[in-house]
């Protein structure tokens, strides 16, 4: 017997934007079920940026050996390094993000909690098969939170069991000796170059013209160059790829490598057609997903909200918990409250790290925006850290001097990314920021001189020293 359930709002998907959702339903007192198919533990913690992380910070250590003996410490020579005791690391440090998750994942979900798969008969209403039994859901609003999964084309099929998603890579046991990396976004990007420190031979490919979602031409082929002699990158050409007894021949007009196994980092899909298989119940738009506000997380005029990866559109962790705050806010009010949303912020870890913030330097008026660069040869804290060849990207407003967007590859670019977006989401220009106090040596005199340079191609506002400010 089917049993039925009765709720103000229902949420499918016990991921970060679902969790986030849950929050907000809950402090307007409304009743709710959250629906998981499992396994609990998010994306992040379980294949995303948690244990690339860790890969990362591996490697990192491993690489330090370098400017170690540079620096006078002997012996370097006779270390070495065993790529699978590293992994088996990785994959310990995994299970524990990812068992803490589900854990306190289920802690705060409590009876609210139905696992098994789900299907949307009508936009409100939810079957989900699961131990329990067959059970409806009837709610006043339901939430799509159902999460994506890595694109894998029809085309990789062929190659059976050689090739890997990015969800499937933290359940290798042990290591492939040779890899191609199809797709160089950050998550592309950042396991071939921290499996290829750990000494996997790896080979990366990518149809974009510039690696990490790069659009400003400067700094993309400045990356390459940074990158290119850990990860040969073979860009603007798909990958032929043939199936060997022993492996696949990868191969572009750039040159042919022959790996053990391909890893898919191609992106990832929304998992809504597994809701609505035939797509009947929801209004979908030009690219098969339905169109959502991105203000208030709503479809139409529907009581329904997507958060998260599942309406693929900005597939990073902070942003998922803002949109399921959103969802949860105006699903348990009825309400189409909305919401500014944050300033874009992305960050590939590849140290130095890549980071674009704000609006693209290709979305940009060139006619109304100035550019101001600056590089690490220039500082003398990046020189010390061996980060020369890092730079800093700035856009802003060639009129107010207005800061619109960032795109850099410098050591401690994580940092830096934060405080241009703080920057940029609270409006500052260049000569606001040139007034701000800066040390040395630091890194963030990087950024001083980019906004020097971007002063200088302002109009002139009077002849008193940049960054100064005359008392009242």
């Amino acid at each position: 017997m089917t049993r039925e359930i009765q709720v103000d709002v229902a949420v499918i998907g016990a991921g970060t934007a679902g969790l986030f959702a849950m929050r907000q339903v809950r402090r307007a007192g409304k009743s709710f079920v959250m629906i998981d198919p499992g396994p609990l533990g998010t994306t992040c913690a379980r294949v995303g940026c948690m244990p690339s992380k860790v890969a990362l910070h591996a490697a990192h250590l491993w690489a330090d050996r370098v400017p170690m003996a540079e620096h006078g410490v002997r012996g370097t020579e006779h270390l070495s390094v065993d790529p699978d005791a590293a992994w088996a690391k990785v994959r310990a440090m995994r299970d524990r993000f990812a068992g803490r998750t589900a854990e306190n994942s289920r802690k705060a979900m409590g009876e609210h909690l139905l696992e098994g798969p789900a299907r949307l008969r009508e936009p409100t209403v939810v079957e989900v098969e699961g131990p329990q039994g067959p059970c409806t859901v009837r709610a006043g609003a339901v939430i799509l939170a159902n999460g994506s999964r890595p694109v894998k084309p029809k085309w990789l099929d062929a190659l059976g069991d050689r090739v890997i998603t990015t969800d499937e890579l933290f359940e290798l046991e042990t290591l492939p000796r040779s890899l191609g990396v199809l797709g160089l976004g950050a998550i592309g990007l950042e396991m071939g170059l921290a499996l290829a420190r750990l000494g996997v031979r790896v080979v990366g490919s990518d149809i974009a013209r510039w690696p990490a979602g790069l659009t400003d031409p400067e700094l993309g082929q400045r990356v390459v160059e940074q990158f290119s002699g850990e990860l040969p990158m073979w860009l603007e050409e798909a990958a032929r790829l043939t199936p060997e007894a022993d492996g696949v021949r990868m191969e572009t007009a750039q040159g042919q490598e022959k790996v053990e196994r391909i890893l898919a980092a191609m992106g990832r899909r929304s998992n809504i057609d597994t809701l609505d298989p035939e797509g009947h119940v929801l209004p979908l738009a030009e690219d098969g997903l339905p169109p959502v506000d991105p203000a208030t997380m709503q479809v139409d005029d529907l009581p329904v909200f997507v958060a998260g990866d599942a309406n693929g559109r900005r597939l990073l962790m902070h942003e998922a918990g803002d949109e399921g705050s959103i969802a949860g806010y105006n699903a348990a009010r009825g309400a189409s409250q909305r919401f500014r949303r944050r300033t874009p912020l992305a960050i590939a870890f590849t140290q130095p790290d890549i980071v674009s913030v704000g609006t693209p330097l290709s979305e940009l008026d060139p006619e109304r925006v100035v550019v101001g660069t600056a590089e690490g040869s220039g500082n003398g804290r990046s020189v010390i850290l061996g980060a020369q060849d890092s730079m800093v990207r700035l856009y802003a407003d060639a009129d107010t001097g207005r800061l619109r967007g960032a795109a850099l590859s410098a050591a401690s670019g994580e940092h830096l990314g934060h405080l241009l977006a703080w920057a940029i989401q609270r409006g500052e220009t260049a000569q606001q920021l040139l007034a701000l106090p800066f040390y040395h040596p630091v890194v963030e005199e990087v950024v001083q001189e980019a906004l020097q340079d971007l002063v200088g191609q302002l109009p002139a506002s009077g002849d008193l020293p940049a960054g100064l400010e005359p008392e009242a």
